[in-house]
């Protein structure tokens, strides 16, 4: 007895505990498709699904069949009025294609709809049996099969990357050129708008070659206006009777250089244009601008709010050449100048005039072999930082800077002798600037910050100190501000030396120094003269206590309308058609950038000027109306803390002297051009040594002494030397050295014998305050002499 199938006929058959297990006998009588869907012993809605794909099957038949007939009669109708030809084989051929067609897509669909209904591999092994064979022969095979497919789809993937990596570089390079070549179009248009606007302007001939409007502006660093008075200066006073200027003019507030050679450039005040001092904290940038370190000050964004004049002119499509004037180099708005030199702080004077005649020598647009990128420029603007240097190393009132102040004007005399060989005196603008004046230091005028804070501790609240030698202050907590400034105030009531503002409370609204976040909250300022120091940079009591010598000898960045910062500014060219000698009001020199911008037939950018060209003189500096010019001093020790230099006893009787501020009138008709900026009542030179050393056989010299506290004598600029080297305008000619005192009381004997033949004609001292300013100006002349001649401590009497 053969064993009873499991599968089929035991207790786990599956109709013995499956109610929809297939009824029908599983043994085959005949291999048809219906029994072997039985035999599969699948479940009863799969069945009659089955059932319902046969019946479909037969309605399609019958509807088949019925459409054959139908279409046959249709055609035997049609065969009656169709005309004999090709075109009815034609006909009966199109429409079994169509037939066809319909069939394969009706079976496709059937077969789609069954793969669906079969769900699980067996459904799909089915279908794809159905389809012409199995996926894979053996599980070996399908996953050969997927590793193809997986390395087909990897290629695919890696093709594609590499071609959208493709696809960014040359997207990027295309990007790239046409930014090139737009810079180029733009460049070229620039540099070919030279050309027109060259043409569009009036033009002058010197004889050769058709110039347009030409400017040349000039700036001496440091220059104070009464400089000119000095006797030192024949080519400026010439030049000032030939052209137009004020008696002085205004620098803007700090009288720093950086932040007033950008309001020369712009027209703008420091708060406007954002240079606001030679050295600043920016909070919204966490980065400190610092003028002397280009890594920190030639970057484009400390200088975007303001338009200089170059970048005017450029825009314009007016060529400029600038050598050397601060933030040149910094590429604002991303517009460069024809031409650009570089600071070189050793650059001689001469080479400085080489390189404006170069300027000038290169071809016009109207001669062969002119350039379309590197063209004359019509605008030349020249940075001389000499006197500012030379006033800062030995003070503005000593021997020293008369020399430097000499050798500027001689600067000047090539220039305009280079000018005059060219037949360009007519044609081409000249305008001479300064930026700020110069005050003399003392250790005596030293204020020890700390001090000013109540100690160390207080100081260290401080976070950031701006400026010098005025102090801005940043705290490192906001809530310390105001106790800061209510103690510093209180000290100010008590001290003249010094003033303390809030910036957004009391600051002076004539220093507009004020809207820019760039401007630290609290300042301490000191009055003109004096400075402040942190201990470890000097400390005061000690240098004083020692007699030593503060560096540097003078100082700027005061109050911009005190005398000792006055500026200057002359003009001369047919931009200044004015009487020769015509006299301007003073003005601030927020107004230069308009007046350069007018000589070039420019329009200017926004700023704080009003003054455009033609310029209206009040009169001339020869009238009677003119006013006289008033010689600056430095302050005397008056205030803070008492000098240690002993002061010399009263005299019986009062020597001759001047007025303790002459005034004088620098602009003489008929004066020569070597006399120019003197005055008749100026004692001279020689008279001005003797007076001194009649002084120093009254009065011993100490030991080692600071500058001078008083400043320039009354015998005039350039009597106190802090060395032994003499100048040419001094009567005495000996060797001043330890081994002359016999000598010097001879030259000083002679002295006494001329200021008594000249006392009658000579000012008497208003009172014994005078008169004691006026012995106390002789002892620190004297104490500087004695420091330069000896060189170290030691008897400085002669």
């Amino acid at each position: 007895m053969a064993p009873r199938s499991v599968e089929k006929d035991g207790l786990l058959a599956r109709s013995s505990y499956d109610a929809d297990a297939a009824s029908l006998p599983s043994t085959p009588t005949s291999p048809t498709s219906n029994d072997d869907v039985a035999s599969a012993g699948r479940p009863s809605e799969e069945l009659a699904s089955h059932d319902r794909e046969l019946l479909d099957e037969e309605e399609e038949r019958e509807r088949l069949l019925t459409g054959a007939q139908s279409r046959s009669v249709r055609q035997g109708i049609q065969a009656l009025f169709a005309r004999a030809g090709p075109g009815g084989a034609g006909n009966d051929a199109s429409a079994r294609e169509r037939t066809g067609s319909r069939r394969e897509k009706r079976s496709a669909r059937r077969k789609e709809a069954r793969r669906k209904r079969r769900g699980g591999e067996e459904g799909e092994l089915m279908y794809e049996m159905e389809e012409g064979g199995r996926r894979s022969e053996s599980e070996a095979s399908s996953e050969r099969d997927q590793h193809r497919l997986g390395t087909v789809m990897a290629a695919k993937k890696t093709r594609r990357s590499r071609i959208i990596r493709l696809l960014l570089h040359g997207s990027i390079l295309v990007l790239f050129l046409i930014l090139v070549y737009l810079g180029a179009v733009l460049s070229k248009s620039r540099k070919q708008s030279y050309a027109s606007v060259f043409e569009s302007q009036t033009l002058r001939s010197n004889g050769s070659s058709l110039f347009a409007p030409t400017t040349i502006l000039i700036s001496l660093d440091g220059f104070r206006a009464d400089f000119l008075a000095r006797d030192l200066t024949p080519t400026l006073n010439a030049f000032i009777r030939a052209g137009v200027s004020p008696p002085y003019m205004l620098p803007s507030f700090p009288s720093v250089t950086f932040p007033n050679h950008y309001t020369l450039a712009t027209g703008l005040y420091p708060e406007a244009h954002g240079i606001v001092g030679n050295s600043f904290w920016d909070e919204e940038l966490a980065a400190e601008f610092y003028y002397t370190n280009k890594s920190h000050s030639m970057q484009p964004h400390w200088w975007a709010d303001g338009e200089p004049v170059w970048v005017t002119a450029e825009n314009a499509g007016v060529p400029a050449a600038i050598h050397m004037w601060p933030g040149s180099e910094a590429h604002i708005a991303g517009v460069e100048p024809a031409h650009l030199d570089r600071y070189n702080g050793s650059e001689v004077l001469s080479r400085k005039v080489d390189r404006i005649m170069q300027f000038l020598d290169l071809p016009g647009p109207d001669q062969p072999g002119a350039s379309r990128t590197a063209p004359r420029p019509q605008l030349i603007a020249a940075y001389v930082p000499d006197v500012d240097s030379d006033g800062h190393k030995y003070g503005p009132n000593s021997t020293e800077i008369r020399t430097t102040i000499a050798n500027a004007d001689n600067m000047l005399a090539d220039v305009f002798q280079g000018l005059e060989a060219r037949n360009l005196t007519d044609v081409v603008n000249v305008v001479v600037v300064s930026d700020h004046g110069m005050a003399t230091t003392d250790v005596s005028r030293l204020l020890q910050f700390e001090d000013l804070l109540d100690g160390d501790e207080e100081a260290k609240k401080v976070s950031h100190i701006d400026g010098w030698p005025l102090y801005g202050l940043r705290l490192h907590e906001e809530a310390n501000l105001r106790p800061m400034y209510e103690a510093l105030k209180r000290k100010a009531a008590d001290d003249p030396a010094f003033d303390v503002y809030l910036r957004d409370e009391d600051m002076p609204e004539r220093y507009h120094f004020s809207n820019n976040e760039r401007i630290a909250p609290l300042w301490i300022v000191p009055k003109t003269g004096w400075a402040i120091v942190t201990r470890d940079e000097f400390d005061v009591e000690e240098g004083r206590r020692a007699g030593a010598v503060y560096h540097p000898r003078g100082l700027h960045g005061y109050d911009h309308e005190h005398p000792l910062m006055r500026a200057i500014f002359i003009a001369r060219g047919p931009a200044f058609p004015h009487t020769p000698g015509s006299r301007l009001d003073v003005f601030q020199n927020t107004q230069v950038y308009n007046i350069i911008c007018d000589s070039l037939g420019i329009a200017p950018h926004p700023n704080n000027g009003t003054l455009r060209l033609p310029l209206r003189p009040v009169g001339t500096h020869f009238d009677d109306a003119a006013p006289p010019v008033e010689i600056p001093h430095d302050p005397v020790v008056s205030a803070g803390p008492p000098s240690v230099i002993p002061l010399p006893p009263k005299p019986e009787e009062a020597p001759p002297v001047v007025a303790t501020t002459p005034l004088v009138n620098p602009i003489r008709p008929g004066a020569t051009a070597a006399a120019a900026g003197t005055t008749a009542a100026q004692p001279s030179q020689a008279e001005a040594s003797k007076a001194g050393q009649e002084a120093q056989e009254t009065v011993p010299a100490p030991t080692q002494t600071g500058s001078s506290v008083s400043g320039e004598p009354p015998g005039g600029p350039g009597a106190v030397s802090s060395s032994d080297q003499g100048h040419d305008d001094f009567a005495a000619d000996d060797d001043e050295d330890d081994s002359s005192s016999s000598s010097d009381e001879e030259e000083g004997e002679e002295g006494e014998e001329e200021d008594e033949e000249e006392e009658e004609e000579e000012e008497e001292p208003s009172g014994w305050q005078e008169l004691w300013q006026w012995v106390h100006d002789k002892v620190e002349a004297m104490k500087d002499w004695a420091h330069g001649m000896n060189g170290s401590n030691g008897d400085g009497s002669g």
